[in-house]
């Protein structure tokens, strides 16, 4: 048994002065019943606790760390850009190399703005898409996670047709009342959503690839019926490529898929580590920003010097394309030895995987969507969990969480995933 004495002792102390004792719900461990670890420090594919136990780490600061961590080029960056400043407040030349590299990336951005989350891009993108149309209604996608502001922040309701319930208290009824949720995958309720609002809908936002509810693959055609549909009724397509931007492809879903989005939402990647956000799409779309146009948004920190230096040593450690080969070889290496693991154990899992994301459902079902997903088995999920935790392995701590490789792992931290997952697969 691993020793957690010291992160027992600082979640204890946690919880008298930081609700729940963690700064992100999923951090405290409850959907496994168990308390966190706490880390010490990180360098590659891995982690060590502060009672000095070493992980390999699936989990990757939840996306970002694409090259492992501490990855010398971006702490280099970081370094070198702190030494003139850590904020100003006023436009520095690191912003206008961003931009640039995300449209090299991305041919759908025409204009980019950079923002401070993923959650923030999110709730942008919705104002500008409003804005833009001057209708109301979005429609999103149960299992569709775009951060935690009130308008997205919204469950199914009885039927496609029916608005849906905020998903939090705190949240009036009243902020979701113009939002319209329904299932992923399902093209007939998208049909009958945009013909009975027909000149109502502002826009569509979605996780191309759900990340936020395990991962979770569009079904073949699903994708282009909403680009047609959209562009059909003058309303605009909005990819949330917060977690699945550089991750499934250089360009994200929309280059893996070849579907064109009118906005994309970006983060975790383009911040190399460091916290920021950024949405962008056609220009004269973006033109509705101000001081351009009538759509307010702004931010002290957006475009902070620190964050872009890390963001673009990111990215230009991505351009040449010898990651994105790395990545998917090392998805395809592990899905074929999880696959196999649970095979031998005699244990029902639906591996999913795109790109370097991936995820293992407990169950013998396909899974298309959220209602799909919870029909797994999450008690069984949560025996896994702490039973690789304890063979140095560390996957997200949620049935429902995306894993991510990155560049610093290899055949190694394959081959000891592989081997634990075996032996915990066999006892279960």
């Amino acid at each position: 048994m691993i020793c957690t004495e010291k992160s027992d002792a600082l979640f204890a102390e946690s919880l008298k002065h930081i609700p729940g004792g963690v700064n992100s719900p999923v951090r405290a461990f409850r959907a496994v019943s168990g308390k966190p670890f706490f880390v010490d420090r990180a360098k590659g594919a891995q982690v060590w606790d502060v009672d000095g136990n070493e992980y390999v780490d699936y989990v990757g600061t939840w996306g970002p760390a694409i090259h492992g961590h501490a990855f010398e080029p971006i702490i280099s960056a970081v370094r070198e850009a702190a030494t003139s400043g850590t904020s100003f407040g006023i436009p520095n030349p690191f912003e206008v190399e961003m931009a640039q590299l995300i449209k090299t990336f991305f041919p759908s951005i025409e204009k980019v703005r950079m923002v401070n989350s993923g959650t923030e891009a999110c709730m942008s993108a919705i104002r500008v898409a409003r804005g833009f149309t001057k209708r109301d209604k979005i429609i999103k996608f149960d299992g569709c996670y775009h951060g935690h502001h009130d308008s997205l922040l919204v469950k199914a309701g009885s039927g496609a047709l029916t608005f849906g319930s905020p998903d939090s208290a705190g949240v009036p009824a009243e902020f979701t009342q113009h939002t319209i949720v329904i299932p992923f995958n399902d093209e007939a309720a998208v049909k009958k959503v945009f013909e009975a609002n027909q000149g109502q809908i502002a826009g569509v936002i979605l996780e191309p690839v759900i990340g936020n509810a395990g991962v979770i693959l569009p079904k073949d055609g699903f994708l282009e019926l909403l680009r047609e549909l959209c562009s059909a009724n003058d309303s605009l397509l909005i990819f949330d490529e917060v977690m699945t931007g550089f991750r499934v492809a250089r360009g994200g879903t929309q280059e893996r898929f070849g579907i064109k989005p009118d906005l994309t939402c970006l983060g975790k990647i383009i911040g190399g580590g460091l916290p920021v956000g950024a949405f962008g799409g056609r220009a004269d779309v973006m033109s509705c920003l101000a001081p351009e146009g009538p759509v307010y948004q702004a931010g002290t920190l957006s475009g902070n010097p620190l964050a872009m230096a890390a963001g673009i040593a990111a990215l230009k450690s991505l351009e040449s394309g010898e990651a994105h080969e790395k990545l998917e070889a090392l998805g395809a290496q592990l899905e074929e030895g999880m696959r196999g693991a649970a095979k031998e154990a005699g244990i029902p899992v639906t591996y999913q995987r795109c790109g370097s994301m991936f995820c293992g459902y407990f169950g013998n079902h396909t899974v298309h969507s959220l209602d799909d997903a919870m029909k797994c088995d999450r008690d069984q999920f949560a025996k896994y969990f702490h039973g690789m935790l304890q063979e140095g392995v560390y996957v997200a701590p949620s049935q429902f969480e995306a894993g991510f490789l990155s560049t610093a792992h290899g055949d190694a931290e394959i081959e000891k995933t592989v081997n634990a997952a075996t032996k915990i697969l066999k006892s279960l």
